[in-house]
């Protein structure tokens, strides 16, 4: 049985293998990878991806990847397309067959067939004179010297390559589009990215009735008691007018029993924060989070271009939101 070094050694060297094959497909990527990144711009229809066996489940995450990146895509299984789901493919799309030989029988097929519709044929294989290379109209050489494999039998080396190629022609895409971290967002609105990019302070701060907020002239104890009332462990202190005039805090109410402020004859406004950091409603969550982490502090007014209060917004809210 083999030791632990053995292991470790045998991983290396598909680590190894698999780098070096990556390294050596920059070569391949030439006027044929520029021709199809164009003509997928140029597509009035869907891309098409598909792939048998090993090359089916790259097929798939290429398709997933272009989809996320602004790139319509699906996957479609040549057997099934064999079968019926030929029809979904118009002469309008652009299908990326894929088949590191260049000759499996279900792809050459779907190849052959979608062709005859005017359909734009991208191939990927590892032969540059297969059957699918001299199908297509852009083929894309994703030959590799060695597979990881010691056998030489399983796709290692190939498919990372083929799911490389793959990335290449998404990212290529993408910069091409002009896609932004705000369209990628738009296609994960469940995820943590989606809402980082997506949540903002209007979403989810507090305002009118929920918020508490007192004039300059109240007491202290009045405050407390909104304060407290509103359980966010601060109240905005406005003017008549609706202009911030400054915020008390917790922090800032321990502060006033260590300074030995006369809690029963001060007002409000007396040990309100002036010039207090503040936010806008239209701000981005994650951009509040970042500044409310950059100055140590759990909460902030939120206000329009005229000083006007629109709301409050607390780290709690933006961790139930799930940005943080």
């Amino acid at each position: 049985m083999k030791n632990e070094h053995d292991f470790i050694s045998l991983a290396n060297a598909v680590i190894d293998a698999e780098v070096d094959a990556i390294k050596a497909m920059k070569s391949n990527i030439d006027s044929s990878f520029a021709g199809a990144c164009k003509a997928i711009l140029s597509c009035e229809g869907r891309v098409i991806i598909s792939g048998m066996g090993k090359s089916g489940h790259i097929s798939n995450k290429i398709a997933a990847t272009f989809a996320s990146t602004g790139t319509p895509a699906f996957f479609v299984h040549p057997s099934e397309a064999l079968h019926g789901d030929l029809g979904m493919i118009t002469g309008d799309d652009v299908v990326i067959a894929i088949s590191n030989s260049g000759t499996t029988e279900e792809i050459i097929t779907l190849t052959s067939l979608v062709k005859r519709l005017g359909t734009v044929i991208v191939g990927m294989s590892g032969n540059t004179q297969s059957p699918l290379a001299e199908l297509s109209d852009y083929h894309l050489d994703i030959s590799v010297e060695k597979e990881a494999c010691p056998m030489g039998l399983a796709p290692t080396s190939s498919t990372t390559v083929t799911l490389v190629m793959g990335d290449a022609l998404a990212v290529a895409l993408l910069e091409a589009r002009g896609f932004t971290p705000e369209d990628f967002a738009r296609s994960h609105p469940g995820g943590r990215l989606g809402k980082r990019l997506l949540v903002h302070v209007k979403d989810i701060m507090h305002s009118n009735d929920d918020l508490p907020v007192c004039s300059p002239n109240t007491s202290l104890k009045d405050a407390i008691l909104e304060m407290t009332g509103k359980k966010l462990g601060a109240t905005l202190v406005v003017e008549n007018d609706n202009t911030l005039f400054g915020i008390f805090t917790d922090g800032d109410l321990r502060r006033c029993f260590e300074d030995g402020i006369d809690m029963k004859h001060a007002t409000i406004g007396d040990v309100a924060h002036k010039n207090c950091f503040s936010t806008n409603a239209d701000e981005l969550g994650i951009n509040v989070v970042n500044l409310m982490q950059e100055k140590e502090i759990t909460v902030l007014p939120v206000i329009d271009n005229t000083n006007k209060v629109q709301g409050i917004i607390h780290m709690h809210d933006l961790l139930k939101a799930g940005i943080v």
